[in-house]
């Protein structure tokens, strides 16, 4: 392993529970020295031995993030890119599992020349080229932030500390710096702040070998002085690196109040780095804009994971930079497709101003999406389906249009007469799950003189796909005869990338995922379009 000496490294792990915001505090940092003119990358170990996120179920895992390159990941990748408007890699995302598989592979060629392949130094040695090859293999990078996911104490994590432990020896303690997230509860019968769980997590973090230079403190309400004294004092870190995390009203906040703790002070005085003051302005215009809208919308989003929002992350925080483009809130209406599909619409939209349906896999809730998509389109509400919100949207105008009444996809019926959604025939005789699946970015050639062309305002756009099934070409002409318009379409493969409904105010259906590629500070083109649509869509039934 070849370490770059112009390279530093940041190390961040957590302690005491889990889902305390390690993805946000490590964009956040990255955020922070990015606008001192660093150039900085981002990666994420994940312990768990599932090659990747892939097959997991959203439940299990929340949301699966894809990158450009075509790799499935975390979802901390996207708040990565989302923070710090750098396109990540499948450099940027480790499991064990790609570990373990990549030793194994070398083993079984014959690489460790009959050694016994251990834990130390043959794992850690992986784990640690993972880190010195972080990002793009094309860029020189000033810091590499490295996060463990899972807690201190988590047998999982334990290679990937000893990983650190080693690369903090290998560069010297002038190259790198260690940052425990961790978390001080406030027990309220007692009146007082207890430190001696982070004093615990710490503790632990030493007898591996890793001495934290800096803590953030999760906490509700601001840390006393006494506080600070104690954690600082147990813990063996100067009292002005003890930085309270405090409980804020939105994520964008969070590099704002670690700015204002010094965190970033004190990374680049611990890396002896020569940098300005970071240039925030656009960022606090932003927050502002967030947490003082002008006026508020609600979206509804109808999907069948909808019981874990972080199933939805990317669309969610996609609705938030729209919002700001708008100058609005959208709320956003969690509704069950299942329940749809079992007891009907009734009622269940008259509130929104717009319906996103999203990607999924699985007939599982299908028939409510189509119902919503019919819905959207016989009364004029802004609609939006995304990947299957788009093939949904593609059956009921099959169904109810064109008068096909057993139209389907082959996903969903194998034997259907009207197969409007289908497999590419070079994917039939792929079994391997993931092996039929468009993952990564792919081209699409918007036609001019329709609504998208007006959106994105160019006529080739580059968007990332995360899907199996294809939008049938056998049907695209007398689709468009009916009046849905194949207005995005892939040059090289002749598919169906976007459709537009003609006689709708705002009718949408993508077979990308636009949200992947939405950032905070430039909504993607299409979420701002739709929430335009949604408020005037509001607006012009409150005057009615």
């Amino acid at each position: 392993m070849s370490v770059n000496s112009k390279t530093k490294y940041i190390f961040i792990t957590g302690g005491v529970v889990s889902s305390l915001g390690k993805g946000i505090a490590s964009a956040s940092i990255g955020l922070l020295l990015k606008s001192r003119g660093l150039k900085v990358t981002i990666l994420k170990f994940d312990p768990y031995i599932n090659v990747d996120p892939g097959t997991l179920s959203p439940y299990q895992h929340g949301e699966v993030y894809v990158t450009d390159d075509g790799a499935e990941t975390d979802l901390d990748l996207g708040h990565y890119e989302r923070f710090i408007s750098e396109n990540m890699t499948r450099r940027n995302n480790s499991t064990t599992g790609q570990i373990y598989y990549s030793v194994i592979k070398k083993e079984r060629r014959g690489d460790y020349l009959g050694k016994t392949v251990q834990v130390i130094p043959h794992i850690t040695d992986e784990i640690k080229r993972r880190i010195t090859e972080a990002g793009d293999a094309n860029i020189e990078y000033d810091i590499v932030i490295v996060e463990v996911g899972g807690t201190i104490g988590d047998i999982e994590s334990l290679p990937f500390l000893e990983a650190i432990r080693q690369m903090c020896l290998d560069v010297g303690n002038q190259n790198a710096v260690n940052i425990h997230l961790t978390l001080v509860p406030y027990i309220n019968a007692a009146g007082e702040f207890k430190t001696k769980p982070t004093q615990h997590s710490v503790m632990r973090l030493r007898e591996i070998g890793i001495q934290a230079d800096i803590l953030l403190c999760r906490c509700e309400t601001h840390l006393d002085e006494e506080s600070k004294d104690k954690i600082g004092l147990f813990c063996n870190v100067a009292k002005n690196a003890v930085i309270e995390a405090l409980d804020v009203s939105t994520i964008y906040e969070v590099p704002l109040i670690f700015e204002e703790g010094g965190v970033g002070d004190l990374i680049v005085e611990r890396l002896n780095l020569q940098t300005p003051k970071p240039d925030l302005v656009e960022w606090k215009r932003f927050v502002e804009k967030v947490k003082n809208p002008r006026e508020t919308v609600k979206i509804a989003v109808c999907g069948k994971y909808v019981g874990l929002k972080d199933s939805y992350k990317s669309i969610i925080e996609s609705f938030v930079h729209a919002g700001v483009a708008n100058n609005a809130r959208v709320e956003v209406e969690w509704i069950d497709s299942e329940e749809i599909e079992s007891n009907g619409i009734s009622g269940r939209f008259k509130e929104v101003s717009g319906i996103l349906i999203p990607g999924g896999f699985g007939d599982r809730g299908i028939e409510g999406k189509i119902a919503t998509a019919k819905y959207a389109r016989e009364n004029k509400v802004p609609y939006f389906g995304i990947c299957l919100g788009m093939q949904c949207a593609i059956i009921e105008f099959a169904r109810n249009v064109c008068g096909w009444e057993n139209a389907n996809g082959v996903e969903f019926s194998k034997n259907t007469s009207h197969p409007v959604i289908d497999l590419m025939e070079e994917q039939k005789n792929i079994s391997n799950l993931g092996g039929t699946m468009r993952l990564g970015a792919y081209n699409c050639k918007i036609k001019p003189a329709t609504q998208t062309y007006e959106m994105y305002g160019q006529s080739e756009i580059v968007e990332r796909h995360r899907h199996r099934y294809e939008v049938n070409n056998l049907y695209v002409d007398e689709f468009e005869k009916k009046g849905l318009t194949a207005s995005g379409i892939n040059p090289e493969t002749n598919l169906v990338e976007i459709v537009e409904l003609r006689d709708h105010p705002w009718y949408l259906g993508v077979q990308f995922h636009p949200e992947l590629k939405s950032r905070v500070l430039t909504g993607h083109p299409l979420f701002r379009a739709f929430v335009k649509a949604a408020i005037t869509y509001k607006n012009s039934h409150q005057q009615a």
